[in-house]
């Protein structure tokens, strides 16, 4: 998806109230914090290191969070809902079940390599770091977007494109493409979308 079009999803989500404003300080904290969080920890990332990244006093955090992980909730449940969204947009306009494929392949490397890369990757690795109670919000969130992804999975099944389990498909193809973050590096040889395009060719067959 182009850059424009994952801008114009953005404000849509922030108008509608589902995305914190990336301008404004609510989501300047967020951005920090997914960074902190990817890089130092969560558990080692401290509320003065969040308010000194930002320029504000420890306590000013407290006027947009009421805890540290409630702002560690926000950073996934926004991740999940912005990238949720952006593949809902993508597959909207793929007009065959393998473009659809292809659509989510390229979402999700864009996530993972792009500027939610960070948020991504701490929503991974500091799942266990959640409350039970912000664990069962960003499970919810993260059953919508692994929904979609086996829904068109599933429609690939059906057209023949898939021999396998589906839901199995999908756990290799989420190992696979978080991966690509180890040895993938943008502005080599190759693209992210002809990464994605080979991406595809091992998740789909040809229809005999």
């Amino acid at each position: 998806m182009d850059e424009q079009k994952a801008l114009s999803v953005m404000r849509e989500l922030v108008d509608n109230g589902q995305l914190t404003d990336p301008d404004s300080a609510r989501g300047k904290l967020l951005q920090v914090a997914a960074h902190l969080f990817r890089n130092k920890g969560y558990e080692r990332t401290t509320v003065r290191d969040l308010a000194g990244a930002v320029g504000i006093q420890s306590g000013s955090i407290f006027h947009h969070f009421k805890s540290k992980d409630e702002i560690l909730r926000a950073v996934m449940e926004e991740t999940i809902r912005y990238n949720t969204a952006l593949m809902r947009a993508a597959i909207a306009e793929a007009d065959s079940v393998r473009e659809r494929v292809l659509a989510l392949i390229r979402c999700e490397l864009q996530s993972i390599m792009g500027g939610s890369g960070e948020a991504m990757a701490v929503l991974v690795y500091e799942w266990r770091s959640l409350s039970e109670d912000g664990q069962e919000k960003v499970l919810a969130l993260r059953d919508i977007y692994e929904d979609i992804w086996l829904q068109v999975l599933g429609e690939a099944k059906r057209a023949g494109f898939i021999r396998g389990d589906v839901f199995i498909t999908r756990r290799f193809l989420t190992g696979a493409l978080s991966w690509t973050t180890t040895w993938f590096r943008a502005g080599g040889s190759m693209s992210l979308d002809q990464l994605a395009d080979e991406a595809l060719i091992l998740v789909l067959e040809e229809k005999q």
